[in-house]
């Protein structure tokens, strides 16, 4: 029987773990109640566990029947600060919390691997390391495994690693995607504040403004982009945050904002962090105001090995057949902290579409949303996934 047909018959269990873990989502790196209820899913199978130390991950490692190398399987298992909207049976129970990002399917599929893959030990020719990562969403939770001997888990250092990842949105239902090379970009944050001499509004000319002084800054830092930078090498600078003053009549002493800078190159990103340090003082210079900037590095790009990624499209394309995989034309603009697994491991990550079946993914609202919802439909087959590619790899 192949790992597709088993996957079908634990449907059932997959479905019903995944329920359970929406239920009960947890942010950041401390998921007491999501890692209790995965080793809960995990309890009977011959793998040895090992728990973090500095967050609530689960390290879990199958030893084949021959010897040989070892692959890496990853799940992260975190939430997401937001208050879902959604009618479901099955709805979220901590308020304010709730997996938008469907990283609950991605647990349970890597849980179900872990039993398909337990089921036919002897045939693997090598060991299965299953990283069960908490902290994905801005907390840096691979880097922390990483740090904790997640990729030297069986022994020695995995030779491929493979994530993946559902979207509730663009893709239909059950299609893959994948693409060799960036597949997600950098995320870095940019911070400035722009300091001034606040005054009455009636008399702008006895204080020192920084309100036009910052919004100057903002337009100028698009036109930085088209005009400093390579459009066939990507470059986004998104301002989600600006904050000054307090009522209509009074400068204030300073103005605020904050940006998300995305970049798939090495080049683009450093020159990024110089350039934008160099746009704002010079603006402020100009009006006479003292400004302070400062960039933060955030994920790293995204980088899939080429081998690798062909390697998972063929495998898909054995297990489910032409029209469920496709090529990526392009990456995606959001970024991911399996970056630093693969700045490690050779490997792939991988895209499953998981729109339910009674929305366009056009119009459906996408990942992050508090109306994100994901198909159960697509468990099985993302569980079969996970187990063909740690099989097939090894063999």
């Amino acid at each position: 029987m192949s790992f597709t047909e088993s996957a079908q018959d634990m449907r059932d269990e997959l479905v019903q773990l995944r329920h359970s873990l929406h239920q009960i989502p947890e942010v950041g790196l401390t998921l007491p109640r999501t890692q209790e209820r995965v080793l809960q899913a995990l309890d009977g199978l011959p793998l040895e566990i090992t728990l973090g130390e500095k967050l609530s991950s689960i390290t879990a490692v199958l030893r084949g029947g021959r010897p040989g190398p070892a692959v890496l399987l990853r799940g992260d298992m975190d939430a997401l600060p937001v208050a879902e909207r959604n009618d479901l049976d099955f709805i979220s129970t901590h308020d304010g919390r709730m997996h938008a990002c469907g990283h609950d399917l991605h647990t349970t599929m890597l849980a179900g691997a872990a039993h398909l893959l337990a089921a036919r030990r002897e045939e693997l020719a090598g060991d299965v390391i299953f990283m069960f990562q908490p902290g994905e969403e801005g907390y840096e939770g691979a880097k922390y495994m990483i740090d904790e001997g997640v990729l030297d888990a069986a022994g020695e250092r995995a030779v491929a690693a493979y994530g993946m990842h559902v979207v509730s949105a663009m893709l239909p239902q059950g299609v893959f995607s994948s693409r060799g090379g960036p597949i997600m970009a950098a995320a870095d944050t940019f911070n400035v504040t722009v300091k001034g001499r606040g005054g009455h509004g009636s008399t702008p000319q006895r204080a020192l403004d920084p309100i036009p002084a910052a919004c100057e800054m903002v337009t100028a830092l698009q036109t930085m982009v088209t005009r400093a930078f390579d459009v066939f090498d990507p470059v986004v600078v998104t301002v989600g945050s600006f904050h000054a003053g307090t009522v209509d009549n009074v400068i204030p002493d300073d103005a605020h904002f904050s940006a998300t800078i995305r970049t798939f190159s090495k080049d683009h990103r450093a020159r990024i962090k110089q350039r934008v340090v160099q746009l704002v003082e010079g603006i402020a210079a100009a009006h006479g105001l003292e400004v302070d900037a400062s960039f933060g590095m955030g994920y790293p790009v995204t980088v899939n090995t080429p081998s690798e990624a062909e390697f998972a499209g063929a495998t898909i394309d054995g297990m489910f057949g032409p029209g469920r995989f496709f090529v990526a034309p392009q990456p995606v603009m959001g970024s991911e902290d399996f970056s630093y697994v693969l700045e490690g491991v050779p490997g792939a990550f991988v895209f499953l579409g998981a729109c339910p079946a009674d929305r366009d993914p056009a119009t459906a609202p996408y990942n992050h949303s508090p109306e994100a919802a994901f198909s159960d439909a697509v468990l099985p087959d993302g569980a079969a996934l996970y187990a063909t590619l740690a099989h097939t790899r090894l063999s």
